[in-house]
């Protein structure tokens, strides 16, 4: 046996050749020790040497075991290269027991790893070998799976300019439609009281132009509709990123999956719960105003974050293929977008059935279809025949009362008790309080104005001829002004004052609670601004187009206001409190 070089240590000598090994093969072949589990090792006598690695002190080029040509030592020995350096390092970390050899003579102990850095870096190691153990798994993950030329950049950002557009003017005309319940009333015109900064928009809605809430209302619900394709096609044409794998590269990569996750989850929620607050389904839990005010601002801020990350993109991508060019494109000419770093090009494309002036035919046409069966609720005339999905788009029947309703007396709980020759309104400022019946307000000076409905759900009847008392004569009659001076001139949509301006009297008329004979419901009741009460317009209604409100208008008496929502112009009337809030 050849001597032992300087710094070597045997703590046992290996057997001679054919000499019987003392050590039972289940001491020569496990254990944690053990060196010879990589794929590459192929010597039986490597296997049964314990302490077989480079650091072993017999690793020199006389030990009789280890020589030049045994195919474990050496600087090609497999398991002692990088390939085995996961394993190792795995085994020297997870608290395996080292071999019984111990720390050669000399040599310097490795310093270790913090135990919970250590941890995190086994079990991140564990995650990505099960995320991607051989690449993405078959099906949507895999690139391959996409196979049509149509999609890329510019589609995709021809459709995101079309929504970026749609979805700034949804969301300013949803915070009109917001301000016009006038929440800072208080309830019940505040459905959202814990909505703190994100009601720093709020201002006193206006009474005039008389079809402005109409018109937003309009614009809102009908444009919602129509960009029901563009939306869908957009997602068809991104919905390769949605699957990309693995789904979780990194902290930023996870920030920006949950980015999409509310953008995505925001807009088919803001969505989902108009239309079927449009076609009065009101199937989702809690009120659609709190929870559409909610999610528009989770949604808008998303939706914000995504623009200022993209739009740079867009722009470039818009301007590298000219719009007029692509729509010349028949289908057989259409070619797959060069590859980029988007991803959205399939890396090997179907041949194209279907030009990229066909898909934007396509989204366009469904577009134009649901204009043309939702837009008539708002627009009135004949095209009011057209809204065929508009739950306000049937005939409400003829006669003086022939239009759209909301909510029916019976629908509402109103019994015939209620509204009958029993039925009162009360008037109150302060102190001093008017009961009246409907004969005596049919006494007094009557006033008319040409207004419209409209409701949030986008539907609006045309202009009705309403008559009755304007709210200002009623304030005077509980001491707010003077009843000759708010009256000084009858007539349909006339001044005040005698002299074409608003009287001093009614500048001082306060807010209004007006109080239904409805017993339950959300909009039983409203508050109404003072500018609302001021305006000359502004009507306890008690006639329309020449004949008696019916009980589902809002017989005996009903309040109309410009540019007001329906739901606040109560009807079935009992009480005007003035100067109050709820």
């Amino acid at each position: 046996m050849p001597p032992t070089q300087p710094g070597d240590h045997h703590p046992e000598e290996p057997p001679t050749p054919g000499q019987d090994d003392p050590r039972t093969p289940g001491d020569r072949t496990s254990g944690p020790q053990h060196r010879t589990d990589g794929p590459a090792h192929g010597s039986d006598g490597a296997a049964a040497h314990p302490t077989n690695g480079p650091a072993h002190p017999t690793n020199g080029p006389a030990h009789p075991t280890t020589g030049p040509a045994h195919p474990t030592t050496g600087p090609a020995h497999p398991t002692t290269g990088p390939a085995h350096g996961t394993d190792a390092a795995e085994r020297r970390t997870d608290g395996a027991e080292r071999p019984t050899g111990g720390q050669p003579h000399g040599a310097r102990r490795a310093p270790e790893q913090p135990r919970e850095r250590g941890q995190f870096a086994r079990a991140l190691g564990r995650l990505r070998r099960r995320l991607r153990p051989d690449g993405p798994p078959p099906g949507p993950a895999r690139p391959e799976f996409w196979r049509s030329p149509l999609r890329g950049p510019w589609l995709t950002s021809v459709l995101g300019l079309v929504l970026l557009v749609g979805v700034t003017v949804l969301f300013v005309t949803g915070l009109f439609s917001y301000a016009a319940y006038n929440p800072g009333l208080g309830a019940p015109n505040d459905k959202t009281p814990d909505k703190g900064l994100l009601g720093f928009y709020l201002f006193p809605w206006p009474a005039g132009p008389p079809w402005l809430y109409r018109l937003n209302q309009g614009v809102h619900v009908t444009l919602g509709v129509v960009l029901v394709p563009v939306l869908l096609a957009k997602l068809w044409s991104v919905v390769p990123k949605l699957f990309a794998w693995p789904p979780l590269r990194s902290v930023g990569h996870a920030l920006e999956r949950l980015s999409l996750l509310l953008l995505v989850g925001g807009v088919f929620f803001e969505f989902a719960t108009g239309l079927l607050n449009v076609q009065l389904d009101y199937v989702f839990p809690g009120s659609f105003y709190t929870l559409h005010f909610y999610g528009a601002w989770v949604f808008i801020g998303a939706f914000v974050v995504h623009v200022a990350l993209r739009l740079p993109l867009m722009v470039r991508t818009l301007r590298s293929r000219g719009l007029r060019a692509e729509l010349r494109t028949p289908a057989r000419r259409t070619e797959p977008e060069p590859p980029d770093e988007t991803g959205l090009v399939a890396p090997d494309p179907a041949p194209a059935t279907m030009s990229r002036r066909g898909a934007l035919g396509m989204v366009g046409a469904g577009s134009f279809a649901l204009f043309a069966v939702t837009a008539g609720q708002s627009i009135g005339g004949p095209l009011r025949e057209t809204a065929l999905l508009a739950p306000r788009g049937r005939d409400p029947g003829t006669g003086p009362n022939g239009f759209q309703i909301n909510k029916t007396a019976e629908s509402r709980g109103i019994r015939a008790a209620d509204i009958g020759d029993g039925w009162r309104l009360t008037v109150r400022f302060g102190e001093r309080e008017e009961v009246l019946t409907r004969q005596r307000l049919l006494e007094l000076p009557q006033h008319s104005a040409a207004l419209p409905i409209a409701c949030v759900e986008g539907w609006s009847t045309d202009d009705q001829e309403w008559s009755g008392l304007r709210l200002t004569t009623l304030a005077a009659l509980v001491g707010i002004g003077r009843l000759d001076a708010v009256d000084g001139q009858e007539g349909r949509d006339g001044p005040d004052g005698p002299d074409g301006r608003e009287a001093p009297e009614v500048r001082d008329v306060p807010d209004v609670f007006v109080e239904s004979a409805q017993l339950a419901g959300s909009f039983r009741s409203a508050g109404l601004r003072a500018n609302q009460v001021r305006d000359p317009r502004s009507l306890l209604a008690l006639r329309v187009n020449g004949a008696d409100l019916t009980p589902d208008h809002g017989y005996p008496a009903r309040i109309i206001v410009p540019a007001n929502p329906g739901v606040n112009n109560t009807k079935w009337v009992t009480r005007l409190t003035f100067g109050a809030r709820p």
